[in-house]
């Protein structure tokens, strides 16, 4: 099978190490890659956003299969461009895609399939602003934070979750001054988890869940960022938490996709959060989550290629059971200074072949040299026997790792390895 992966960040990276790994696979690609893609993947230059660019590339370079990794192209039609080129293709079209394009969108998905989720006020003015996180402050309880989102694509970093309303309203001013809807939501409460599930639009499988550290610094201070990291399992969660969310929140949101005329088909990504009251989504992805692949996919045994493709070609209902490794693994995300407001690019990076070193943002100098090209600069993961052994061997890759100032929270998984995590 000849894979087409698109997308240059780590989560593509990872991907390609699990193509790569699969005996199915006789040929692998990456468009446009990183310097850390090109050592395993045949690297092609691509507007991954353009549609008829990715459909052509697909094309002429013969792929049975295309997985496209960021949310930007899907939203851009780039799975329908590639469908309607005669060539399977792993993600969801441009109209399911608007699950996490358009954050109003999901909740309307949401309330019809009767998914369990924070109640929202969409806002389009300043004066709908006001009214909206006056009445969330009424909703929660006391001292409860505001939680102000961009309505639409922010790469991560669109919401802001605050007790200062004053910070709160700068927030949800500044996202309406670009033009965007706002959408105000009640607080929940409770730790978050990361499920993912492969759909192929009427069948889903879900893998293991997994926590990000959306923070950027250590205790879960700084600002929101794309994610400094992450874990699993999570050995801390209820028991019979996926099968719960595949019945209260995956299928009935696939079902109801497809009453609407939308199917979703790739991977649906569902941010939960436990809450005093119950499971609740926070929100819908609609590709792996990064840094959360990065520390799922080395868990798993099944063999990736062939679980993609047949989500990809509606047979995902006659796929064996998904198998798992035993123990644990965590990555580390090694940023660059400034990150995520002002990251400094372009400085040399030692180490960035290492074993477990999964390439964010790099890029190859003339010289062959690894240079920084991005805020995420290395996601650094481990599998160990358990969450401690994991937590071990990843900071130790990280010591292996040179980047000038650069910046990493020394408590990825920490809190769970030490029991701190309740439900």
């Amino acid at each position: 099978m000849r894979v087409l992966v698109i997308g240059s960040g780590a989560r593509e990276h990872a991907l390609c190490v699990a193509l790569h790994d699969d005996p199915a696979v006789t040929a692998l690609a990456c468009a446009p890659g990183n310097a850390g893609t090109a050592a395993i993947a045949e690297t092609h230059p691509v507007a991954a956003a353009e549609p008829a660019d990715v459909a052509s590339l697909a094309t002429a370079w013969r792929a049975d299969l295309v997985v496209v990794g960021p949310e930007v192209p899907l939203v851009a039609g780039v799975a329908d461009a590639v469908r309607d080129a005669g060539i399977a293709c792993f993600g969801p079209s441009a109209q399911a895609a608007q699950i996490e394009g358009s954050k109003a969108f999901a909740k309307h998905v949401m309330t019809a399939a009767g998914v369990p989720t924070a109640r929202a006020w969409p806002v389009g003015g300043q004066a709908e602003l006001h009214t909206a996180l006056d009445e969330v402050a009424e909703l929660n309880a006391p001292g409860s934070p505001y939680v102000v989102k961009d309505d639409g694509l922010a790469a991560g970093k669109g919401v802001v979750v605050t007790t200062d309303r004053a910070a709160a309203e700068a927030h949800g001013l500044a996202v309406l001054a670009d033009g965007h809807s706002v959408l105000v939501e009640e607080y929940l409460d409770g730790p978050e988890v990361s499920l993912f599930a492969v759909t192929d639009g009427t069948t889903v499988l879900p893998l293991v869940p997994a926590q990000d550290h959306k923070r950027r610094d250590d205790g879960d201070g700084g600002p929101n960022t794309g994610g400094m990291g992450a874990y699993a399992p999570l050995d801390w969660a209820p028991a019979g938490l996926v099968d719960e969310v595949l019945a209260t929140v995956l299928q009935p949101t696939v079902d109801e996709m497809a009453r609407r005329g939308e199917p979703f088909s790739g991977l649906l990504y569902a941010g939960l959060a436990l809450t005093s009251r119950g499971t609740r989504v926070v929100e819908f992805n609609a590709r792996f989550g990064d840094p959360e692949t990065e520390v799922v996919l080395p868990l798993l045994r099944t063999p990736l290629a062939g679980l993609l493709l047949a989500a990809a070609t509606g047979t995902l209902a006659d796929h064996p059971p998904l198998e798992w490794s035993p123990g644990a693994a965590v990555t580390v995300v090694v940023a660059a200074p400034g990150y995520p407001e002002l990251p400094r690019t372009g400085s040399p990076i030692t180490g960035a072949d290492g074993e477990g070193v999964l390439h964010a943002g790099t890029r190859l100098a003339a010289d062959g040299s690894v240079h920084s090209a991005g805020g995420r600069v290395l996601a650094v993961t481990a599998v160990g026997t358990d969450l401690a052994d994991a937590r071990r061997i990843a900071y130790e890759r990280v010591a292996g790792v040179g980047l000038a100032d650069a910046h990493w929270r020394t408590d990825i998984g920490l809190a769970a390895q030490e029991g701190r995590i309740t439900v």
